[in-house]
C-alpha cells in the first residue's frame, strides 16, 4: 500500500474548497483472496481537517466506504496562505497526515 494524502484547496470570496484523496485500501474483512482465505479489515475510521488549530470538518468512517475516498469539503473562515492539515486514523491504529497551504483561486 502506498499511503498518501493528497490535497488541493483554493479560496474564493470567502469559500475554501478542499479536495482531499485519501489513499487507503479499505478492505471491510468481508471479501475472500484467490485462495478462499478472508481478507483481513483494514479501513479508515475518522478523518480530521484543521486549518491551524479550528477543526472545519471530521468523520467517522466505517467498512463500507469505497477504496481511495475522495472528499470535496467547502468552508468559510480560511485565508489564502493558511495551512490545511489534513489526518486520517484506521481500524489498525495507524494514523497519516499531511498539509498544504491554500491558495487564493
Amino acid at each position: 500500500m502506498t499511503d498518501a494524502i493528497r490535497i488541493r484547496a483554493r479560496v474564493k470570496d470567502g469559500l475554501t474548497d478542499a479536495r482531499v484523496l485519501l489513499v487507503h485500501p479499505m478492505e471491510s474483512g468481508l471479501r475472500r483472496d484467490a485462495a478462499g482465505q478472508a481478507i483481513a479489515a483494514h479501513y479508515i475510521t475518522a478523518v480530521e481537517m484543521c486549518v491551524g488549530s479550528r477543526l472545519v470538518f471530521s468523520a467517522a468512517f466505517g467498512r463500507s466506504v469505497s477504496r481511495d475516498p475522495l472528499l470535496h469539503v467547502r468552508f468559510r473562515g480560511a485565508q489564502p496562505g493558511d495551512r490545511l492539515r489534513v489526518r486520517w486514523i484506521d481500524n489498525l491504529g495507524a494514523s497519516l497526515s499531511d498539509e498544504t497551504i491554500i491558495e487564493a483561486a
